[in-house]
């Protein structure tokens, strides 16, 4: 039986208020055209704020996202809005955000639709993958630590533990399962991609990924080095299906990704808790463009069928997994009918034409 869920949404900065505006368009018309109740909150935090008052993530903003069903977030940070000691806001914010909200995996979703060109030659088999990081360990564990020694020396630690890479990895084969499998061959298939061959901290990274590999009989394990699937992305990337990796790793790759699908304007992402989600398109705020309307809002419209599609499986709710189905869809149709694009993948449509078009398809 379908609910009502309250979501949190953070417009943020830049292109952030524009592309969020669009997302709610579709999504408040998703939910009425499936009978779905949701309360949208709007609350502000980010760059701009901390230019206004000198907190980026306020504690009522923050008790909000706490309280909610599930959290959108458009973009957040301005490369001139900085801290006292010279660093932007948005790090400060997001890895705030991940701890309290304990999400600890990271979801980017792969996937060349039809009608978006990739810059490979990707034959009939296409692309659809998943890449995901374990959100809240590896190397960025040492965001606000590390050590420096006057102008001498500066070191920062990759922290792995079996419980984090437990989680990542139990979120990879449940992913897994809900999948269709690889592209090529419709196999369901887990890569667990690490540096085993170098660092005992990425040796027992592996070694936990199998031993939860062995409880997930139904669907194949492989473990694969970093260095090697930044080129099998790019050679046979309709040989994967879900990869899970380290937070480092998993920063890099994951824009290695959005570059053979079109682009981070075609990049939806998810962070996900035991108790909380957070939902974003993998974009930054692209300041340059802002208030132009032209900036591509199916990353974070599509982010919102990701959120969808999470709340559904986790309350058993087929109406909100109608929802999110309802909203891929139409951008799907509209990217296959190929007459509108943004600028970014090859056309002058503006953001509100595109949205109009997905409104249209819905």
């Amino acid at each position: 039986m379908s609910q009502s869920y309250k979501i949190v949404t953070l417009p943020g900065d830049g292109i952030g208020p524009e592309v969020m505006r669009e997302t709610t368009r579709v999504m408040n018309a998703a939910t009425e055209a499936c009978g779905l109740q949701i309360e949208l909150q709007e609350r502000h935090a980010g760059a701009t704020l901390y230019r206004e008052t000198g907190v980026a993530l306020p504690d009522n903003v923050l008790s909000d996202c706490l309280a909610a069903d599930a959290v959108l977030l458009s973009a957040i940070g301005l490369p001139d809005v900085r801290k006292p000691d010279g660093t932007e806001v948005q790090p400060d914010m997001m890895v705030g955000l991940r701890r309290a909200m304990g999400l600890h995996s990271a979801v980017r979703p792969v996937k060349l639709y039809p009608g978006v060109e990739s810059c490979l030659k990707t034959g009939e088999q296409g692309i659809d993958f998943v890449i995901l990081r374990e959100n809240l360990e590896g190397l960025f564990a040492s965001f606000g630590g590390g050590c420096r020694v006057g102008d001498s020396v500066a070191t920062d630690t990759m922290v792995i533990t079996r419980e984090g890479t437990r989680k990542v990895c139990e979120y990879a084969f449940k992913l897994a399962a809900r999948r269709k499998g690889r592209p090529s061959d419709g196999k369901k298939l887990v890569t667990c991609v690490d540096k085993a061959n170098i660092f005992r901290s990425m040796a027992f990274f592996r070694e936990v990924f199998f031993e939860v590999a062995s409880e997930h009989s139904g669907i194949e394990a492989e473990a694969t080095y970093v260095d090697a699937m930044s080129l099998y992305m790019v050679q046979n990337p309709s040989a994967y299906d879900v990869m899970v990796m380290e937070n480092q790793f998993g920063d890099i790759l994951s824009d290695l990704g959005a570059g053979i699908v079109g682009g981070l304007g075609m990049a939806p992402s998810a962070e996900i808790g035991e108790d909380h989600a957070l939902f974003q398109p993998s974009h930054g705020t692209a300041p340059q463009i802002a208030g132009q309307n032209i900036a591509n809002p199916l990353a974070t419209i599509l982010s919102g069928a990701m959120m969808f599609d999470w709340l559904g499986e986790r309350h058993d709710d087929a109406t909100a997994i109608a929802v999110a189905q309802k909203i891929e869809t139409a951008v799907q149709a509209v990217l296959t009918a190929g007459e509108l694009r943004t600028a970014d993948i090859g056309g002058s449509a503006t953001t509100t034409e595109i949205t109009d078009a997905v409104l249209q398809n819905l």
